[in-house]
């Protein structure tokens, strides 16, 4: 079974897009494959009578295996604010338990689970936890969203010197276009090419309307 832990070097940097990508890519080797979205603050109507998150939503849309929404997103909260704060508004505390079982069962039924984390590597999601805390309980390769905006450089080189310093290895990285009036992309690509010590599995161009499907990636060797 193959799975991945993406995080990204702030929030609103093209994670859910990144995930989706990976999922398609891995859906062209592998039949069964599912997102997974631990934990997601900001609840919408499903549609269906219930409530779920927008990223939430696109994972699903973008995996080829069905499961129940508390398996894929076993912690929802209804603010779209930080999660230690959602969860405090909501009266819950985040817990790493049943996180770990939701996604042990996932594993069991999937041939490839890509899990997204929440903003960036140090959110926290209560008092005690953060993001890392997670990624480290699950013991998952990391890939890197790097949001390719002015300061991005140095996001991106201490994000993953904190992944590597948590004992986890830097499976590679995404570039996300996110900023079309950033000057001198293709100078700070190559920049972090060099220095990431990590292959670019994509470089996600900015869509007016994100096709994830349309991102080529090029995964590693060992998930295809």
């Amino acid at each position: 079974m193959i799975a991945c832990f993406v995080t990204g070097t702030d929030t609103g940097v093209g994670k859910t897009l990144s995930s989706c990508a990976l999922l398609h890519a891995l859906a062209r080797h592998h039949r069964r494959v599912v997102g997974m979205k631990p934990v997601a603050s900001g609840a919408e109507p499903d549609g269906q009578g219930g409530w779920a998150n927008e990223d939430s939503l696109a994972l699903r849309a973008a995996s080829t295996l069905v499961v129940p929404p508390q398996l894929d997103n076993p912690v929802l909260l209804p603010d779209p604010v930080s999660p230690h704060i959602a969860a405090e508004r909501a009266g819950a505390t985040v817990q790493l338990a049943p996180i770990l079982q939701a996604y042990q069962q996932l594993a069991a039924q999937a041939d490839a689970v890509v899990v997204e984390g929440a903003g960036g590597w140090q959110v926290p999601l209560s008092p005690r936890l953060r993001i890392a805390d997670l990624a480290v309980a699950l013991q998952l390769p990391v890939v890197l969203v790097v949001g390719l905006r002015l300061g991005c450089i140095n996001h991106a080189l201490l994000t993953a010197e904190a992944i590597r310093a948590s004992g986890l290895p830097l499976a590679g990285w995404i570039a996300s276009r996110v900023d079309p009036q950033m000057r001198e992309p293709e100078a700070n690509l190559a920049y972090l090419r060099q220095h990431l010590g990590a292959p670019l599995l994509a470089d996600l161009p900015w869509q007016a309307q994100p096709d994830a499907r349309a991102v080529p990636v090029q995964l590693p060797t060992a998930w295809q």
